[in-house]
């Protein structure tokens, strides 16, 4: 019985359903398995057994009166920036360290509603600021396989409690990878949503609006993360972006690219590369037609793109604050206050200018192509000591290095997906990322179950 836990969110679902188990049995299960790992990891940094306890008996209560759900008893998690009613909520941030939300966002509430289990709140860099995942309030979190290493950010909690085993599904946020990168580094499957496919109208509200970084659903395969999206996804009249996903099957006679360097020759380590190329051998073996293709970028085009529009926004949000007490601050988010204070507003309306045109880009790029396949990183993941990899493929990395496949299609405001595909150094994870067309996200899920397939 104790494996159920890892047979993933339908199975467990069904067991409870068919009366095989109970929602409370599955708790104790997950139960069991934080108190054991997680002290050594801090993947959850917020976790009542008594509360999870108490979620999985209200379930069973309401399953002898005929209620049912999707996720019926299955344990989810919930990252430290997405408000749970009542719970510690604190962005990373030792400004929020004693905030509790006064409701859920619209993502839990649609989780509970579906018979999930509550099973705590995940790590995450301050305000999600960066691809790893340590802050003043909880430190840092540890990758899995290698407590040395980070699991990367800024969903990195969710990636390492799934990649332990704590849940099958998991509740994060992307908005600049922030779901796919660290589902790559972990092993794990990190879907970023198109823009309003699920609706978030209360929260803490990202420094640079709701298009551009979404929820994330996370699991520990395909099978689950979509799910987990079913549950969350459709509109909400609180929520004046949310949109309507376009509800149709994959082409039968898919038109594939694949861009190994995103058209913009990005550094990539050389085990990424070839753990990548030996999974694009693997989709054309059992029958993918791919071919090489890069989106035509905008001039100036980088991971960067938007650099100017986050500090502008942190300087806003936080600039008081932090004149008062620099120390409430860790060191990325200071840096990013303080450059934002000498950011002019030409260099904002430029920066969103410059989001605008790589989203007609990649729209242009979809009348060609119904999927894009890239590396979701740019090397396995590194020391949890140092905030990011100085070196990739032998030549020196700035902060965004590793980053450099993710954030332009959240500029984009397209669906994309990271899937494990082998491994790198060490048996390091390596992720593909699949991309398609804005609101194709059942589409694009589909597909990526098809090349989960593949790599078995």
């Amino acid at each position: 019985m104790t494996e159920l836990l890892d047979q993933g969110a339908a199975a467990i679902a069904d067991a409870v359903r068919a009366g095989k188990t109970k929602a409370r049995d599955i708790a104790e299960m997950a139960i069991a398995r934080v108190e054991a790992k997680n002290a050594q990891l801090t993947a959850i940094v917020d976790f009542d057994p008594a509360e999870a306890r108490a979620s999985a008996d209200a379930v069973d209560a309401r399953r002898k009166q005929g209620f049912d759900g999707p996720i019926l008893g299955v344990p989810y998690t919930v990252k430290d920036t997405t408000w749970v009613q009542g719970r510690r909520v604190t962005n990373g941030s030792l400004l929020h360290k004693d905030f509790k939300p006064p409701r859920d966002a619209v993502a839990v509430e649609r989780l509970k509603n579906a018979g999930g289990i509550f099973l705590g709140m995940t790590n995450t860099p301050e305000m999600a600021a960066k691809g790893h995942t340590e802050n003043k309030v909880y430190g840092p979190s540890r990758h899995p396989m290698n407590p040395a290493l980070t699991p990367g950010g800024s969903s990195g909690g969710a990636a390492a409690a799934l990649a332990a085993g704590f849940s099958p599904i998991a509740l994060g946020t992307d908005g600049g990878g922030s779901g796919r990168r660290p589902a790559s580094h972990c092993g794990v499957v990190g879907l970023k949503t198109s823009a309003g496919a699920i609706p978030s109208p209360f929260g803490f509200g990202g420094a640079y609006g709701p298009l551009y970084g979404v929820t994330a659903p996370m699991g520990r395969s395909v099978a689950d993360a979509r799910v987990a999206f079913e549950v969350m996804a459709g509109p909400d009249r609180r929520d004046p972006h949310s949109v309507a996903l376009l509800d149709i099957p994959p082409p039968s006679q898919p038109r594939i690219a694949v861009s190994p360097r995103l058209g913009l020759n990005v550094a990539v380590d050389p085990d990424v590369m070839a753990a990548f190329e030996a999974a694009i051998g693997k989709l054309r073996a059992a029958g993918w037609r791919i071919e090489e293709a890069d989106v035509a970028w905008p001039e100036s085009t980088s991971e960067a793109a938007f650099s100017a529009v986050n500090a502008a926004a942190s300087a806003l949000l936080y600039g008081e604050q932090h004149a008062a007490d620099k120390n409430l601050f860790g060191d990325n988010v200071s840096g990013l206050i303080e450059r934002g204070r000498d950011v002019h507003g030409t260099d904002v309306v430029s920066a969103f200018r410059l989001a605008d045109a790589c989203a007609r880009s990649v729209a242009q790029f979809f009348t060609e192509y119904d999927y894009l396949l890239t590396p979701t990183t740019a090397c396995v993941s590194w020391p949890v000591e140092q905030v990011y990899p100085k070196v990739i493929e032998n030549k020196q990395a700035g902060p965004r290095g590793h980053a450099v496949f993710t954030p332009l299609f959240n500029l984009a405001l397209v669906p994309g997906i990271s899937v494990p595909c082998g491994t790198g150094r060490d048996g390091l994870p390596v992720g593909l990322q699949i991309v398609a067309p804005r609101l194709h996200d059942r589409p694009l899920l589909a597909m990526a179950q098809r090349a989960e397939m593949a790599f078995r």
